[in-house]
């Protein structure tokens, strides 16, 4: 097991759930919001995961990671963005399931949750790749995948501030 690429697993079963949301009858009300019910509880469980688990790990790397910002600054916005996803996620929720204002919504939460992933996936995954063991990434994997077990149901979405996340955990 490697951290990166179970984070890059739950990359890929967000874009497909986002996917699915996309092509099922605005009118199936019922499996839209089951659907979302899977898919925000996924975001946020993965988002705390990461904010548990990789990130501190991250910081530890120091700013000689070669990254284009150094991993304080690419921790700050990467929990700056999960406060974004939250907020997006909770708008979904202020709007019937199915309405033209539900759907733009999701396709927000969809975009905000893009934006970070590839950013993630360029910049800290590949820092990580490139600066930690494969031993390490492993024991890391397997925190990761226990968190989420763990807290499959969902956690409560919390924002962040992002400069104090990065205080208490450098």
């Amino acid at each position: 097991m490697d951290i990166t690429q179970l984070i890059l697993d739950d990359h890929h079963e967000q874009r497909r759930l986002f996917a699915m949301l996309e092509e099922l009858d605005r009118t199936d009300t019922d499996r839209l919001g089951a659907i979302w019910g899977r898919l925000s509880a996924f975001l946020e469980v993965h988002a705390e995961a990461e904010e548990e688990v990789f990130y501190p790990e991250l910081l530890k790397l120091g700013e000689h990671t070669g990254a284009e910002q150094g991993a304080t600054d690419e921790t700050k916005d990467a929990v700056k963005d999960h406060n974004e996803i939250r907020d997006a996620v909770a708008a979904v929720g202020r709007h019937p399931v199915g309405s033209d204002e539900w759907f733009a919504a999701v396709a927000a939460a969809n975009k905000a949750n893009g934006d970070h992933m590839a950013e993630e996936e360029r910049e800290g995954l590949t820092d990580f790749r490139r600066s930690m063991s494969l031993q390490r990434r492993h024991d890391l994997a397997v925190a990761f995948a226990a968190f989420e077990a763990t807290h499959v149901t969902g956690v409560p979405a919390v924002d962040k501030d992002p400069a104090q996340y990065v205080r208490e955990n450098e």
